[in-house]
């Protein structure tokens, strides 16, 4: 019989040579952190400049805004690291890896935004003159907090484990708490996602200043919980109430457009979705096959064309007929599985860039065909670069889409009634993609990715199984397509390209999977929301964007290949084993594999 028993913290020898990257003794450093977070807190709560004419009104002592809040987070997650940096064992869960930088990732992102918005106002308004003692107070304490955060030294015990041990026989494993506790968890999880969401797409086009802060404190507050364990625990804790918490999700969903006063919201809101849900059906073709498809936008555009063509447009080569919306969608959804079956047969037996080159010269050649059958160069079907305009708004069941109704006292726009609809469109798309996954064939898409050769040898017929991904995914863009057409009210041939400025165009789906995580279900939908949403915020990015979108990729590449949201076995192939992101390799019977520096 084995018993834990804990061991008090040894005191910390302040002039011992185990320092982090500032040489401070343990006490002052961790006095630092506290000063700094709370004087960045308490500085929010001030004037950080003089005039309202710097986005946000940062003038009004006692009501921060726009910075300001952000500055009030990331201190509050510099002071929730900071206390657990000391040895007290109830502090212990928040940061279940005992590593530093979790710290030293919150503090930066209180110095990021602080630094930042100082800056601005400097550059907007014309001179540092403009900052008010609010601006210097939280520059001071976030660069203490900063500071005092990176004299954070190693923990003394192994990777995973805060400089207290808990001595036994066989490893520690913590009780898993009660049920009702992790959907708590859960519950509040997916409040402050709704709540990140929200307050990022309600910043207004013009505050491009506000938004940069916003996704300064997005990313390296995710850092930082990813490094101390936190996101793991969370994943964890998810994955044994997957059920309760996938119906959370879709709660968080439809409970957004009533947080939105602006219809322009919920128009981002179904962009967001329609791409989301074609980046899946791309996911099973580029995150579960591994064939990379450089013309899958085309299979978008065929759905929405489609759609338009029967939903009986005046401006339709077949403008006496309009089908409901049940049939438009199953139309759409066949022609593009067509497509997607003539384009695979042939080219299916290609591999690698003699693929990639195929599929980018299909997309190419959809968006010139639709261009020129104009009844001049071709016949008459798409209506040539004007395309086909005032496509009807959608009525399901005497419910018109296009109407703005009242639901409880919350007026809903045409754009919120899409955005219902397209939600149930995502979550049909979610349920094919994970049943297909998970299934016999899913789990021949993965032996196809990982080695089609060994694969053919173990008897998979990879042709047939690549022919199935290709026109289920083709399928599900064109599904999204016809809800598009709607939306829109026109389509045109302008958009469907390789690589453009703006959504949609296959570069843009196939980095929204590489960006999000390539085969996750969430991956895709996260890609899609940040590809969308930050050229739509930043403005002044527009003659930018493509060279913009490059850096980013670059970055991602070099830092996080595996993508914001990890697929387990794609974040074993990028890292190695006993790094603080990626959790020590287990044995069957879930005992921790024998290293060398175990053995």
């Amino acid at each position: 019989m084995t018993t834990n028993t804990f061991q008090a913290p040894e005191p910390v020898d302040d002039a011992g040579p185990d320092r982090g990257l500032v040489p401070l003794p343990e006490s002052a450093g961790r006095a630092l952190v506290l000063v700094g977070a709370l004087g960045t807190l308490v500085s929010a709560f001030m004037s950080w400049t003089w005039t309202s004419e710097f986005p946000g009104d940062l003038t009004v002592y006692g009501y921060p805004a726009g910075l300001q809040i952000l500055a009030i987070v990331a201190a509050l997650l510099t002071l929730l690291f900071g206390v657990a940096r000391y040895p007290v064992r109830a502090l212990r869960g928040l940061n279940p890896n005992g590593s530093p930088a979790p710290l030293a990732l919150a503090a930066f992102s209180a110095f990021a935004v602080c630094w930042f918005a100082a800056g601005a106002i400097t550059v907007d308004l014309g001179g540092i003159v403009n900052l008010d003692p609010g601006a210097y107070v939280a520059v001071v304490a976030s660069a203490l907090a900063l500071v005092g955060s990176l004299s954070a030294p190693a923990p003394e015990a192994a990777p995973g484990i805060l400089p207290y041990v808990v001595k036994t026989d066989q490893p520690h494993t913590p009780p898993p708490a009660a049920a009702w506790v992790q959907r708590l968890v859960i519950t509040a999880g997916t409040a402050v996602a709704l709540i990140t969401f929200t307050y990022g797409i309600g910043i207004d086009s013009d505050d491009s200043e506000t938004f940069i802060g916003y996704v300064l404190l997005l990313v390296f507050a995710f850092l930082a919980l990813n490094r101390s364990g936190l996101m793991d625990r969370y994943t964890a804790i998810s994955s044994r109430h997957k059920g309760f918490a996938v119906a959370l999700a879709f709660l968080a969903a439809v409970i957004f457009p009533f947080t939105q006063s602006n219809d322009h919201n919920a128009n981002i809101g179904v962009n967001i979705l329609t791409f989301g849900t074609v980046a899946l059906g791309l996911n099973i073709v580029v995150g579960l096959t591994g064939l990379l498809d450089l013309g899958y936008v085309a299979f978008l555009g065929v759905g929405s064309y489609t759609a338009a063509l029967v939903s009986g447009s005046e401006y339709s080569r077949f403008s006496g007929t309009e089908f409901p919306f049940w049939a438009a969608a199953l139309t759409g959804m066949a022609v593009t599985l067509v497509f997607g079956v003539l384009i695979g047969a042939p080219t299916l037996r290609l591999r690698g860039d003699y693929l990639a080159i195929v599929t980018l010269g299909f997309g190419e050649i959809f968006r010139i065909a639709v261009n020129n059958l104009d009844g001049s160069s071709g016949p008459n079907i798409t209506n040539g670069p004007n395309g086909i305009s005032r496509i009807p708004d959608l009525e399901i069941l005497g419910f018109n889409l296009g109407n703005a109704h009242t639901i409880g006292g919350f007026t809903l726009g045409r754009f919120a009634n899409y955005f219902f609809l397209m939600l149930i469109v995502t979550a049909i798309v979610v349920t094919v993609f994970t049943r297909a996954a998970d299934s016999r064939i899913g789990r021949s898409w993965i032996a196809i990715r990982e080695d089609e050769t060994a694969a053919t040898a173990m008897g998979i017929n990879g042709f047939r199984v690549k022919l199935v991904a290709f026109a289920l995914g083709a399928s599900l863009a064109g599904l999204a397509g016809t809800v598009g057409a709607h939306v829109s009210y026109s389509v045109n041939p302008a958009p469907y390209q390789f690589a453009g400025a703006a959504p949609p165009n296959s570069a843009f789906l196939l980095a929204a999977v590489v960006l999000g995580g390539m085969g996750t279900v969430n991956g895709p939908l996260l890609g899609a929301a940040l590809l969308y949403l930050i050229p739509e915020k930043l403005g002044f990015l527009q003659n930018y964007e493509l060279f913009a979108f490059g850096i980013a990729l670059i970055l991602l590449m070099r830092f996080r290949p595996e993508g914001i949201i990890a697929n387990r076995r794609r974040q074993l192939e990028f890292h190695e084993t006993g790094q603080l992101d990626v959790p020590q390799q287990t044995t069957l019977t879930d005992e921790p594999a024998v290293t060398k520096a175990g053995a």
